[in-house]
């Protein structure tokens, strides 16, 4: 893409597009916070979901101050580093600008809409063990410090990697899904182990809300990957039929290996494969053909589902699967460009249709370079916040937890009356009483339960 703001005519179909398209991609924040919310203990959904919602407020802020200039301002300096404070506050963007044939103020909206996804995607490694005054502090930082000069970097015409190294990432395989997987790497590392890791895996605790928020991104993901090319032709029109392909090929890559370790194939594994697809086509989703797509889809659920393996064999309490889904499918994504691109895009070809070698060398660079500095920055922001306000819940308790417990606890006495059949109405000081009693009795024979009596739970995946 390539925004050039200038005042000029508009052409309303590629700006309802557009419109329609930053909506559809805002769409996602909810269909996130749905989908990691139903994958955690019953205990941290409230916390998942304030998290994700919180990027929503906090990206919004920096965005419209400091967020859109800094991105997509004039280059300072001239070497692609980061945009000047020209537009500050949104300053000097006014109803007649335009970029690249849309209004500005809906190319910004579109643009926002990443920075927020792309936080709260980082909210899954983390999930369960972190404070909310802590979070909301590196949502802030990181959005400043390590989303705005990537997105600079890569989507604004005077970044160092669109101008100099040349690299294709033309819906953020690099900004938004390899840079939450190196954060959510280094996330994790400075925010610890929880206490159960590699003893009891996390079984979803609502798959029904995975599913709706899975419904959500899948929507979205349709604006995430067309919506960049700022028109509603061609390109966009070839995004939306290769996220679909992508999609349906990584739920079965997915399920293949699923089904090759445990013999059977679950309702979360079916989603998260999706997902994996998804991810994979970000990079250039209109720009390879059909047939590519199905393949990069299959490949991407195929690997995937082995890649969020590795956590238990390095050690990293990655929550859930920030890492293997989004880094590994991100990084995936964005060398398979530099295989299969056609060049109907960009001009820019890949290995197996006539383009040398040349193009995978430039998504090569852009790879290490942008994952590296978004683990570094991630681990020296999580160090801070961690060191000042608190990154960990202490002790490993889960901020939300008694309030989501008041009501289960709520809940439990209402259904324990019902099955006793108390004369007396509910709220009454006798069957409160009672049932009260019978909760603490199985909580304290839970609790003095002998550790080796407990079954582990075989998977945390593929479970309906």
């Amino acid at each position: 893409m390539t925004p050039l703001l200038a005042p000029g005519p508009v052409d309303s179909g590629n700006s309802a597009w557009l419109m329609m398209a930053s909506a559809m991609v805002l769409l996602m924040a909810p269909g996130v916070a749905f989908f990691y919310g139903g994958m955690v203990k019953t205990s941290q959904v409230i916390a998942m979901l304030k998290m994700c919602f919180l990027c929503l407020v906090v990206v919004t802020i920096i965005w419209f101050s400091v967020g859109y200039t800094l991105a997509f301002g004039p280059d300072a300096g001239g070497h692609g580093l980061i945009g000047g404070l020209d537009h500050l506050f949104m300053t000097g963007i006014g109803t007649d600008s335009t970029t690249d044939g849309v209004p500005t103020v809906i190319f910004s909206v579109f643009h926002m809409s990443f920075a927020i996804v792309t936080v709260a995607l980082i909210s899954g490694s983390v999930a369960g063990r972190a404070t909310m005054k802590g979070w909301m502090a590196f949502v802030g930082a990181w959005t400043l410090l390590v989303y705005i000069p990537m997105a600079h970097w890569v989507f604004s015409p005077d970044g160092w990697v669109s101008k100099q190294v040349g690299a294709v990432d033309f819906s953020g395989g690099t900004v938004v899904e390899l840079s939450s997987g190196a954060a959510g790497l280094a996330l994790a590392l400075v925010a610890g182990k929880r206490q159960d890791f590699e003893r009891t895996k996390i079984r979803p605790h609502n798959l029904p809300l995975v599913v709706i928020g899975l419904a959500l991104l899948w929507f979205g993901w349709f604006g995430f990957n067309t919506g960049s090319s700022l028109s509603t032709p061609g390109a966009a029109a070839m995004g939306v039929m290769n996220t679909q392909l992508a999609a349906g090929a990584a739920m079965a890559g997915w399920a293949v290996t699923v089904y090759l370790r445990t013999r059977k194939v679950g309702l979360l594994d079916m989603s998260m494969g999706a997902v994996t697809g998804m991810v994979a086509t970000t990079p250039l989703a209109g720009g390879v053909s059909m047939a590519w797509a199905v393949i990069i889809g299959f490949l991407a659920g195929l690997t995937c589902a082995f890649a969020i393996s590795w956590k238990y064999r390095f050690g990293v309490d990655d929550t859930l699967d920030v890492v293997g889904i989004h880094g590994w499918g991100g990084l995936f994504g964005m060398l398979m460009v530099g295989l299969a691109a056609t060049g109907a895009m960009t001009g820019k070809k890949g290995v197996f249709y006539g383009g040398g070698w040349d193009l995978l060398g430039k998504q090569l660079v852009a790879v290490l370079v942008l994952g590296l500095f978004s683990f570094a920055m991630t681990a020296l922001i999580g160090k801070v916040v961690d060191l000042t306000l608190g990154l960990r819940q202490p002790g490993g308790a889960e901020e939300h937890e008694q309030v989501y417990q008041n009501d289960w606890d709520d809940q439990f006495k209402e259904i324990v009356d019902a099955l006793r059949g108390a004369d007396e109405p509910a709220g009454r000081s006798g069957a409160e009483a009672d049932a009260s009693a019978l909760l603490d009795q199985v909580r304290r024979t839970l609790a003095a339960r002998p550790e080796q009596t407990r079954q582990p739970r075989r998977s945390g995946h593929g479970k309906d």
